[in-house]
């Protein structure tokens, strides 16, 4: 016989049974450092060819070690320290290490490919530190129940296969009875199962029942033993549009592709494509098709209804099966994104603002933006709330910038994005701090200028001002105060204080300015200084000086004379708060301008006053050269201290000449031009005179020379030769005159 050996559907059953189980008891487990630990499993004879133990420290996953067909691997980390038990899978590990804890998973590996994992932590503890005993906890009510669950879906999964089996052994007693067509047994089977598929076999009883549990154990398996014959999803797609569900097979050989779906609930064949074609179900007709090349699932005009997760079944002529499972989720289009506020306007600090928006479609996610820049709840005083279509923005105590934008609202899932129209809500605020300016007037102003004061302040909407004088309300009602109202209040001759307050008509807040303090002062103007008119004599005359003003404030008064202070001495005394000075017995020295400057804060105004004292001539001093040479050009200037100037006069030798200014130019002298000049000053106010006179000599040309002349020194030179070489003569003369002493 050619059945199937029951050893065969071995791994199925394992597989079976393991579904929906842990094979690890829970976690965690505690172990002293440097001990051993066993990490148990819930499983026993494992039929597997791998066993695969790794360790995670919550970064990085690492291999502890393998047991397959040809033995034990260990890694380098754990050499010598480690164990695995082949009939129950029980990791042993010691002396144990700190860096030994983490999270430990298990892998068994069917013969078919098939695997089953599970996870347990293990915490290294030292010695010195409390901890729980490693026996296991008593179980809980949920874990009992999990187990009785998973008992029963094993009990169903034997049932199953039993009835499967019993199913080809009656096929095949029956099968004994008609002669072999040549096909093996498989063929026989998978061809009784396509006919069932296709309708075309019509069973009854034991062999209709065992056919659809061979049928619910071909897709049951196929689900627990899932390939990578899908990829991961979800797949999203908008409602009324279409949608393929892609596989990862290409030029496919399978003799039947399987679509179901569910909807968490129940499961519903889509569709079939078998060799006698493609099978729809009712819901989907018209709107199904399967690719046969790579086994594709194409849905059109999608129905909200058409959500859920579809599982593909590929069945191979030789009987073997892959599945995968792929969840569609049918998205509403994004539309009518809507902003709507709770109040049609706020006030800064006392309104609680709330954004709420409002959109159609599926799985939306929303997103808050002022401008372009993204607004991030802090959970304080800005909180997000969202919903399935909605999300709600809030401002607590609103601020006058939150608002300002615009703020736009985006609604999105997977497939489009919608944004809002731009929303700007006005929030009204203010008045902030009140300022004038300037802030720091001068102490006085002058008055008739255009001097103002201007209240200013951030509001919305503006503010309104009203002006203050010492806490007195003035008609003024502009936020600029200008010095003509001031002046026409008739206030500013004494110093006061003004201030202006700010009010916003929408948040109701009053706002003040702090005070400015100053006094209006008129400008002082029509300065003049009056002083004698008679004429003064040095001496004789005394003189007095008065300077006013014809209008305003005079505050200081200076007096100066040739641009110097005027100090008060003997002769000069100031009188009448300094508004005049009175200057006894005149002096030559009293000549000059005389100032007077009138000052108060806002300007500072004068006079001048030009006094003539006059005096004189005194003593004339005549200047020029005392002896000339002949040819020479002749100055001599006569000049007398007076006022008015002197008139000058010559005389020469006593005669009078025509000459009446102060120089007296001969352009070349002559021997005529020696002898006495008299020079006559004369004052013709005051009536004096003074007189001086100059001798002047002319001489020959030359005669000035004071050496000796040429000759006169040749002469002197060959007189002091002479003399030399007679006294050189002499000398030798004497010498021969002399008689030379004997030696002996």
């Amino acid at each position: 016989m050619h059945l199937f050996p029951l050893k065969s559907l071995l791994p199925l059953l394992f597989t079976g049974c393991c579904v929906g189980q842990s094979i690890l008891p829970p976690g965690p487990v505690e172990a002293m450092l440097g001990r051993n630990v066993t990490l148990k499993t819930l499983v026993e004879n494992p039929y597997s060819s791998f066993i695969i133990w790794n360790c995670s420290d919550g970064k990085d996953v690492d291999n502890v070690a393998t047991l397959d067909p040809s033995g034990l691997k260990v890694s380098e980390h754990y050499e010598g320290r480690l164990s695995i038990n082949t009939n129950n899978a029980y990791l042993t590990l010691g002396p144990l290490k700190m860096e030994d804890s983490g999270f430990y998973t298990i892998y068994i590996v069917a013969e078919d490919g098939a695997s089953t994992t599970g996870e347990v932590e293990l915490q290294v503890v030292t010695p010195a530190t409390t901890f729980v005993p490693t026996s296991a906890p008593p179980e809980t009510t949920e874990q009992c129940i999990g187990y009785l669950v998973a008992l029963t879906v094993c009990a169903v999964v034997i049932t199953i296969l039993l009835a499967g089996y019993l199913f080809f052994y009656k096929w095949m007693k029956n099968k004994r009875s008609r002669p072999s067509n040549g096909r093996n047994v498989e063929q026989q089977v998978l061809q009784q199962f396509r006919l069932f598929v296709l309708g075309r076999l019509e069973p009854s009883g034991m062999d209709l029942f065992a056919l659809k549990s061979l049928l619910l154990l071909f897709l049951f398996v196929g689900r627990c033993a899932a390939q990578d014959v899908l990829p991961p999803g979800p797949v999203d797609a908008i409602l009324g549009r279409n949608v393929t569900l892609k596989t990862l097979i290409d030029k496919s050989e399978y003799s039947f592709i399987i679509w179901n779906h569910s909807d968490g609930k129940e499961q519903d064949n889509v569709a079939t494509l078998g060799p006698s074609g493609l099978k729809v179900n009712e819901r989907f007709e018209g709107r199904v098709s399967i690719n046969a090349t790579n086994g594709y699932l194409s849905l059109f005009s999608l129905k909200s209804e058409d959500s859920g997760d579809y599982s593909i079944n590929l069945i191979a002529a030789d009987g073997t099966t892959s599945t995968g499972e792929i969840k569609l989720q049918v998205l509403e289009p994004v539309s009518d994104v809507l902003i709507k506020p709770n109040m049609p306007e706020a006030i800064e600090h006392n309104s609680t603002v709330v954004l709420n928006c409002s959109a159609k479609g599926s799985f939306l996610k929303f997103t808050w933006t002022n401008g372009t820049m993204p607004i991030v709840a802090d959970g304080k005083r800005v909180t997000l709330k969202t919903e399935e279509a909605s999300s709600s923005l809030t401002f607590a105590g609103v601020l006058r910038t939150d608002l300002v934008g615009p703020i736009y609202c985006t609604a999105a899932n997977a497939l489009e994005t919608e944004k809002s129209a731009p929303f700007n809500l006005t929030v009204y605020y203010g008045p902030d701090e009140v300022t004038v300016s300037p802030a720091k007037p001068p102490q006085y102003i002058r008055a008739k200028s255009d001097f103002n004061l201007t209240c200013s302040t951030r509001s919305s909407p503006p503010a309104t001002f009203q002006w203050y004088h010492k806490e007195t309300l003035m008609e003024a009602m502009d936020p600029v105060l200008t010095l003509q109202i001031i002046e026409k209040h008739g206030l500013g001759k004494e110093m006061g204080s003004y201030m202006c307050k700010a009010k916003n008509a929408k948040t109701e807040r009053v706002a003040s300015s702090p005070a400015v303090t100053f006094a209006v002062m008129e400008a002082i103007s029509g300065v003049k200084i009056t002083g004698p008119t008679e004429v003064l004599f040095a001496g004789n005359s005394t003189a007095n000086l008065t300077c006013q003003a014809t209008a305003g404030t005079v505050k200081t008064k200076t007096w100066l004379k040739d641009g110097k202070p005027l100090m008060a001495s003997t002769r000069v005394v100031y009188y009448n708060n300094m508004s005049s000075v009175f200057i006894n017995m005149l002096q030559k020295e009293d000549n000059g301008e005389y100032k007077c400057q009138l000052s108060n804060p806002v300007n500072t105004d004068g006079a001048s006053y030009k006094m003539v004292v006059n005096y004189g001539p005194e003593q004339a001093v005549v200047r020029g050269e005392e002896a000339v040479e002949v040819n020479d050009p002749i100055k001599l200037t006569c000049a007398a201290m007076s006022v008015p100037a002197a008139t000058y006069t010559w005389k020469f030798n006593g005669t009078e000449t025509k000459i009446t200014t102060a120089d007296y130019i001969i352009e070349k002298a002559a021997y005529k031009n020696t002898g006495t000049y008299t020079c006559q000053a004369s004052n013709s106010v005051t009536g004096k005179s003074s007189t001086t006179t100059h001798n002047l000599s002319v001489k020959e040309e030359g005669a000035l020379d004071e050496g000796l002349s040429d000759g006169a020194i040749a002469g002197i030179v060959i007189a002091v030769l002479v003399a030399l070489g007679a006294a050189i003569g002499l000398i030798f003369y004497c010498r021969q005159k002399v008689p030379v002493e004997s030696p002996y």
